[in-house]
Order: structure tokens, then C-alpha cells, then sequence
């Protein structure tokens, strides 16, 4: 599927084929990386089926589509600069099959906004985020298996620096007057997502 997107996507832009199946290999070597138990081929298969539900009211959908693909192609849990390396990436690959400046502008924002989750005046970037949260949000054998995947991507450190770091982040969720900045994935996601998030917590401390 994702093989089909990408491929679909792309030949709106270029009729190089080789360099298609050029950006093609790259993204799936990268997302297939073995210390990638989460942000891998399945986080981007579950973004696409959450994005679809509302991709009538996303105004730039293929720049939404490039982001997706793009937003981890580069992951590494040591690395504090993910998404701006994610980011550099993405330019020179859409400038390469010719897509317009302005929307590789765009897509950068949306990559970048995965680094802190925050909302803004852009529909498109909490469209983007909340979907790239709804993780949070999904049922309690499925968030389990989730918290176990990020443990291993983080399996370097030990607990006593893991519990803190990701209690730290969880707490920043909690915080906020909502995780889900859209009213789609607030209604869909809210709820358990504060449920799981506290539940997990209580595993930390």
C-alpha cells in the first residue's frame, strides 16, 4: 500500500521513474531499520488510515502525504534533531522530482511540528499532529504494545534514566487543555488518550 502511495503521489511530479523508486527504496530501508520497533512502515500505515478520515477538510493533501513518508526518515533515539534532519532530507528529495518550493516549505512545518505537538493557527499541522498522536488515544492492548516498542527503541538507557525522561513527556500531555487540537481526534482520542497516559505513569514511578 504505502508502495502505491508513494509511487502515485510522486508521478504527479516527475515521469522519472528510477528516481522514484530511488526515493521508494530509501524511505523503506530507513523505516525498516531494526532498532525501529515503532516509528516504523506501521506508524506510517497507521497515519495514512487516520488522515483518510479527514482529507476532505485538509487543504494541501499531497504536501500532507509527502510529510507522512518523510516526517521520520530519519530516527535515532540519541539524536535530539530528528525531525529538522527528517526535514533537510525532504527538500532535496521533492526539489529533486520538481514540487513546488512553497509546498516543500509547507512540508517542512509539518515535520517540524511533530517535535513539540504544539497547536497553531494551521489546520493542516494539528491534522498532521493529532493524527501522528492518535497512538495515545487507541485502545488499552494496543497503547501496551505501543509503550513496549518505544521501550526497546530506547532500550539503551536504563530505567533510571528512561522512567524520568518519558514521565516527563507524558506529564507535558497531560498538561496541555488538550492533547488533540482538532475536533475529529478530540472526540475520537481524548479520553483514552488521558486514561492511557496516566495509567502509564503509574508504571514509572
Amino acid at each position: 500500500m504505502l508502495r502505491e502511495i508513494l509511487f502515485g503521489l510522486a508521478r504527479k511530479y516527475t515521469s522519472n521513474e528510477a528516481l522514484i523508486q530511488e526515493l521508494w527504496h530509501e524511505i523503506e530501508a530507513n523505516y525498516a531499520q531494526p532498532h525501529r520497533y515503532y516509528h516504523n512502515l506501521s506508524h506510517l500505515e497507521n497515519l495514512f488510515s487516520e488522515l483518510i478520515m479527514v482529507q476532505e477538510l485538509v487543504a494541501d493533501w499531497d504536501t500532507m502525504m509527502f510529510a507522512v513518508f518523510y516526517h521520520d526518515l530519519v530516527y535515532e533515539p540519541t539524536n535530539s534533531r530528528n525531525e529538522e534532519d527528517s526535514a533537510v532530507i525532504m527538500r532535496q528529495r521533492l526539489t529533486d522530482i520538481g514540487y513546488p518550493e512553497i509546498k516543500i516549505l509547507h512540508c517542512s512545518h509539518l515535520i517540524l511540528a511533530t517535535k513539540v505537538h504544539g497547536a497553531t493557527d494551521n489546520a493542516d499541522i494539528n491534522y498532521f499532529t493529532d493524527a501522528d498522536l492518535s497512538i495515545l488515544g487507541k485502545n488499552r492492548d494496543v497503547y501496551i504494545t505501543y509503550v513496549q516498542q518505544i521501550r526497546k527503541e530506547y532500550s539503551i538507557f536504563p530505567d533510571m534514566i528512561y522512567n524520568p525522561g518519558r514521565s516527563k513527556v507524558l506529564k507535558h500531555f497531560l498538561e496541555m487543555a488538550a492533547i488533540y487540537k482538532t475536533t475529529h481526534f478530540y472526540s475520537r482520542y481524548e479520553k483514552q488518550a488521558r486514561e492511557n497516559i496516566a495509567w502509564e505513569l503509574t508504571l514509572l514511578s
